[in-house]
């Protein structure tokens, strides 16, 4: 109902009135400083102006909800959701969580802090080479412009009206995952998704528009497409039902992760786990023959690999190998 109404024009959660928040107390200079920064306005024109300018209160003369997820000091005084959980888990499942945390502020912090995040968790390389006196390159190993549409893209469309959601930055060892609550709004079809632009939030839309963060015609998809194939990786999933989730897989190497274990794991071992992560459904007696195990051995080689976390077995004949690409725990 929300989204027929949404799309009527007559109901938006950061058009609808902030009544709690106090503009002489609750705002903060730093985040006005930083939006008239970035959406190149003069310091001449004063907040008042901007404000009037921007449409960021009601008839009733109340702040609205947009423009206080933008400017308040702390607007999960008001909107406690309105965050983004950053996870990092060992693997590629949910079991082992080895960092979460979570980022609140105003929406354009929140985006920053996430990507300072992300940029501590990936792999980056720099090229030094051509740049002379100019800063050295970063090189995300995946594209750091992927990121910045895909935060975006979250936090200009998710459904605030969902008080149970958060976005989330999930990590993986084979992929990042990046959720927020709403799915595909309805007045655009899956077939003109990535071709039409249409945000629940009109006004925080506009926002992020005015600092040149996102672009009306909605070319962002396309560009991230772009940019991912590129870069020699696989395009970009999108599960658009519900929550709304882009899926960016990441360039695994094994043989990197792999060799984190040698200290922890046999030679045979490492060759067992070499021939499943090739092939996941070969059988025992291949395994026999590459390592020259019996049957027996060759059994109580797996049982370790399994109390380590690293392998499981799904189904028995016609069934195949699930490797965990968890990585040791430090110390051990």
């Amino acid at each position: 109902m929300r989204d027929f109404f949404q799309q009527a024009d007559h109901i938006y959660f950061d058009e609808a009135p902030c009544t709690e928040i106090n503009l002489a107390t609750d705002l903060d200079a730093e985040n006005i400083a930083v939006f008239r920064k970035e959406a190149g306005l003069s310091d001449i024109v004063s907040e008042e102006q901007i404000f009037q300018n921007l449409r960021l209160s009601t008839k009733d003369g109340y702040f609205k909800n947009g423009a206080a997820l933008f400017f308040a000091k702390e607007p999960n005084y008001f909107f406690e959701k309105a965050v983004i959980r950053c996870v990092v888990f060992d693997g590629t499942d949910k079991r082992y969580i080895i960092d979460d945390k979570v980022m609140a502020g105003a929406l354009y912090q929140q985006f920053l802090k996430s990507m300072l995040w992300l940029k501590s968790k990936l792999d980056i390389r720099y090229d030094i080479e051509g740049t002379g006196s100019k800063p050295r390159v970063e090189l995300w190993e995946i594209p750091e412009t992927v990121f910045k549409e895909a935060i975006i893209n979250a936090l200009a469309h998710r459904d605030y009206y969902d008080k149970g959601g958060r976005i989330t930055i999930e990590l993986f060892n084979d992929r990042v995952e990046i959720s927020n609550p709403g799915g595909l709004v309805s007045a655009i079809s899956k077939n003109d998704f990535g071709k039409r632009s249409l945000s629940r939030n009109p006004l925080i839309f506009g926002l992020f528009e005015r600092m040149r963060m996102v672009e009306q015609i909605g070319s962002g998809i396309s560009r991230m497409r772009d940019l991912m194939k590129e870069n020699g990786l696989t395009p970009p999933e999108f599960d658009i039902d519900g929550m709304f989730t882009i899926t960016l897989r990441r360039s695994f190497d094994f043989n990197k992760w792999v060799n984190k274990w040698v200290n922890n794991l046999s030679e045979k071992q490492i060759i067992i786990l070499t021939a499943i992560h090739r092939n996941n459904k070969i059988k025992k007696s291949e395994l026999q023959q590459l390592v020259d195990f019996g049957a027996t051995t060759l059994d109580n080689n797996i049982d370790i690999l399994k109390r380590e976390g690293l392998l499981e077995r799904e189904g028995t004949k016609g069934g195949a190998w699930i490797i965990h690409y968890i990585n040791p725990k430090i110390g051990e």
